[in-house]
C-alpha cells in the first residue's frame, strides 16, 4: 500500500474532476515549498551583502552609481562614465530606480533585499507555468527548485542590473501566453521591452511563431484575427520602447564591429570580455558572451534534454496524457532564441552578446523540462513497482536521488554564488565624500572602481568601466588610460601636470607597488593599452623613477596599507 499512496501523493495530477480540498492541499504545499527553498537560497546570498556598510553588487557600480543623480543632481558633473552608463540603462529600468529615489529609499540597500520579490516572483511564476503544462505540483516544485538553485549559481537575482528582471518577467510572458491573457502578454512585454529589450525580441519571435502551426507535413496559417492583432500591437509597443532606447543610447554609438573587435586584446582571452577564442567548439558552444549553451548549470538542468525522447515513447508514460498541448511551448522558445543567437552573431555587435539571447530562457526551458521528463520517469517507476517484489529498494532509491536534488547545493563548496564586492579603504571614501562634488580623481587602481559608487565623486577611467562596446566612448576612455598611464610613468614634471590640467585632475590614487615592473606586466589590463604600457614597463625595469614616486610623501592626503591618495594641487606647485 505504501507506493500507492506515494505514487497518489507526488504524481497525481490536478485534474477538474479532482479540485478538492485534498487536492488544493496538494497545491499549497508544493507551493509553499517552493517559495520556502528560493527565499531561503537567497536570504542566504543576502548574508555577505549586510556584512559591512561598503559592500554593493559587482555589476551595481554600473547601473547604480550614476543613479544617485536622481537625488542629488549636482553630482557626477561632466563625467564621461556616468553619462555613459546613464546612456546605455534601460529606460524602465532608470524609472523604476528613480520611483525608488523618490520614495527616499537609498539605492544601495534597495538594490540588496530586492532579490527577495525577485525570487518570489519568479518562483510563482514558474509553478504556475508548470501546473498550466502538466498539474502536477511536485512538477512545479521540481521546476523552481531547479530553476533558483540555477540562479543562485549566477549572478541572475543579485546582480542589480536590468538582468534581474528577465526571468520574471519571462516566466510571466509564458503564462499569459498559456492562458491566452492579451492584456497580460501586452503589459509583460512593454516591461520587458523597456527593462531588458533583448528578451522582448524572443518575445515577439515566439508570438510570431505562433502564428503558424505544422499539420499533416505543411505550414497552416493562423485563421484568428486576434492573433495577428496581438502580435501587431506587441511589435508596436516593443518597436516604441526599443527605438527610444536606440536613440538614448545612440550617443555613444555606434557600436564597435565584429572586424574591428578581432584586432582588440579586450576581445580575447585575458581582455574585458574574451569574446573571441582561438577554440571554434569553445566560442560556439559555452563562450561567456558568444556560446548558445554557455553558464547552464546545475549539471541537473540537462535532464530536460530526455524531455524529446519522453515525449516519443510517450504511450509508455501514463501521466503524459495529461500534458498540455501547450508544451510545445518550449520548443517554440528554443527556436525564437535561437533565430536571435545567430542574428546577434550575424549583427555583431548591434545586438549586444549573442550568449544573452539563449542562456537565460534555455535555462528556463531546461528546468521545466527536467522537472517534467523527472516527473513521468517517476510516475512509470511507482506504476511499475507495485508488481514489484523490491518496493522497499524502490522506495530507497527515490528517496536517495530525491535527496539528491534538493541537497545538491550543500555539495558545492560555495553556495550561492553572489557577486558583492566589499570596498577596502573606508577612510578613502569618507574624505572623498566631504569633498567637493566636482573634483575628478584618476587610478589605474581596481580601487578606483568602488569611488562612484561608496564615494559618489567622479574618476577618470576605472577596470569596471571599460567597455569597449560603443565607439565614442572608448575611443575617450582609451585616450584617457593612455594618458594616464603616460603621466603616471613619466620623469618630466611638465608631462604630469599637462595631464592634469587636460582633464582637471583633484586626486591622483596610486597603489604603492605600481612603481614595480610586475604591476604592469602582470595586470591584463594595463597590458591592453599598447605600447605605452610595454614602455611603462621598460622604464621600471630600467630603474627608473617615475616623478610621482618622489612625491608620494609630501603630497599624500590619505594612505593606507598600499594606497596613496595625492592632491595634484602639490604636484602642481612642484617647479619644473
Amino acid at each position: 500500500m505504501l507506493i500507492p499512496q506515494l505514487q497518489k501523493l507526488l504524481t497525481t495530477p490536478i485534474t477538474q474532476t479532482n479540485r478538492q480540498n485534498k487536492s488544493r492541499f496538494s497545491v499549497i504545499f508544493w507551493y509553499s515549498l517552493s517559495l520556502t527553498f528560493a527565499v531561503g537560497y537567497i536570504l542566504m546570498g543576502l548574508r555577505k551583502a549586510f556584512i559591512s556598510q561598503y559592500i554593493v553588487s559587482d555589476d551595481a557600480r554600473e547601473y547604480i552609481s550614476w543613479m544617485y543623480r536622481y537625488i542629488n543632481p549636482d553630482l557626477f558633473p561632466g563625467d564621461l562614465i556616468a553619462d555613459y552608463f546613464q546612456s546605455v540603462t534601460p529606460i524602465g529600468y532608470g524609472i523604476f530606480y528613480k520611483i525608488i529615489a523618490a520614495l527616499n529609499i537609498d539605492l544601495i540597500l534597495f538594490s540588496k533585499i530586492f532579490p527577495i520579490v525577485l525570487g518570489i516572483i519568479t518562483t510563482s511564476y514558474c509553478f504556475a507555468v508548470c501546473m498550466e503544462i502538466l498539474p502536477v505540483p511536485m512538477m512545479g516544485f521540481i521546476a523552481s527548485l531547479l530553476l533558483n538553485q540555477s540562479l543562485c549559481l549566477q549572478d541572475d537575482l543579485f546582480s542589480a542590473t536590468p538582468r534581474d528582471f528577465i526571468y520574471p518577467l519571462f516566466l510571466a510572458f509564458l503564462y499569459y501566453l498559456i492562458r491566452s491573457s492579451r492584456f497580460g502578454i501586452l503589459i509583460v512585454i512593454l516591461l520587458q521591452a523597456s527593462i531588458y529589450p533583448l528578451i522582448a525580441f524572443i518575445e515577439l519571435l515566439i508570438l510570431f511563431i505562433r502564428l503558424f502551426s505544422w499539420q499533416n507535413r505543411q505550414i497552416n496559417i493562423s485563421r484568428n484575427r486576434k492573433d495577428f492583432i496581438l502580435f501587431a500591437a506587441s511589435t508596436i509597443i516593443a518597436g516604441i520602447v526599443i527605438l527610444t532606447f536606440a536613440i538614448q543610447s545612440s550617443q555613444f554609438g555606434p557600436t564597435i564591429t565584429a572586424a574591428v573587435a578581432r584586432t582588440m586584446p579586450e576581445y580575447w582571452d585575458g581582455g574585458r570580455f574574451r569574446y573571441f577564442s582561438h577554440n571554434i567548439i569553445s566560442y560556439w558552444f559555452d563562450g561567456r558572451d558568444s556560446g548558445f549553451f554557455a553558464l547552464i548549470s546545475p549539471p541537473q538542468l540537462l535532464l530536460g534534454l530526455f524531455l524529446p525522447v519522453i515525449l516519443k515513447f510517450q504511450s509508455r508514460f501514463f501521466l503524459a496524457k495529461q500534458l498540455n498541448d501547450e508544451v510545445k511551448l518550449l520548443l517554440q522558445v528554443v527556436i525564437a532564441s535561437l533565430i536571435m543567437f545567430f542574428t546577434a552573431h550575424l549583427l555583431a555587435f548591434k545586438l549586444h552578446w549573442p550568449s544573452r539571447y539563449t542562456h537565460h530562457t534555455f535555462k528556463m526551458v531546461l528546468a521545466i523540462a527536467a522537472a517534467i521528463s523527472i516527473t513521468l520517469i517517476l510516475d512509470a517507476i511507482l506504476r511499475w513497482s507495485r508488481q514489484n517484489e523490491r518496493q522497499i529498494f524502490i522506495l530507497g532509491t527515490i528517496v536517495i536521488l530525491g535527496a539528491g536534488l534538493v541537497f545538491y547545493p550543500s555539495s558545492l563548496k560555495t553556495f550561492p554564488k553572489t557577486p558583492y564586492v566589499e570596498g577596502q579603504v573606508p577612510a578613502l571614501y569618507e574624505f572623498l565624500q566631504k569633498q567637493p562634488q566636482n573634483i575628478v580623481i584618476a587610478s589605474t587602481s581596481e580601487e578606483a572602481d568602488n569611488i562612484p559608487i561608496f564615494a559618489k565623486r567622479t574618476i577618470l577611467v576605472g577596470k569596471e568601466y571599460a567597455l569597449p562596446i560603443h565607439t565614442k566612448y572608448y575611443a575617450q576612455f582609451s585616450r584617457r588610460m593612455l594618458d594616464l598611464i603616460n603621466a603616471q610613468y613619466s620623469e618630466d614634471i611638465n608631462q604630469i601636470k599637462d595631464f592634469i590640467q587636460k582633464y582637471q585632475v583633484t586626486f591622483w590614487l596610486l597603489e604603492r607597488s605600481a612603481f614595480t615592473p610586475e604591476y604592469i606586466t602582470k595586470n591584463t589590463w594595463l597590458q591592453q593599452y599598447q605600447p605605452v604600457a610595454q614602455q611603462a614597463s621598460a622604464k621600471l625595469q630600467n630603474n627608473s623613477l617615475p616623478v610621482l614616486a618622489t612625491l608620494i610623501n609630501s603630497c599624500r592626503v590619505v594612505e593606507t596599507d598600499n594606497l596613496v591618495l595625492l592632491k595634484t594641487e602639490c604636484i602642481k606647485a612642484i617647479k619644473s
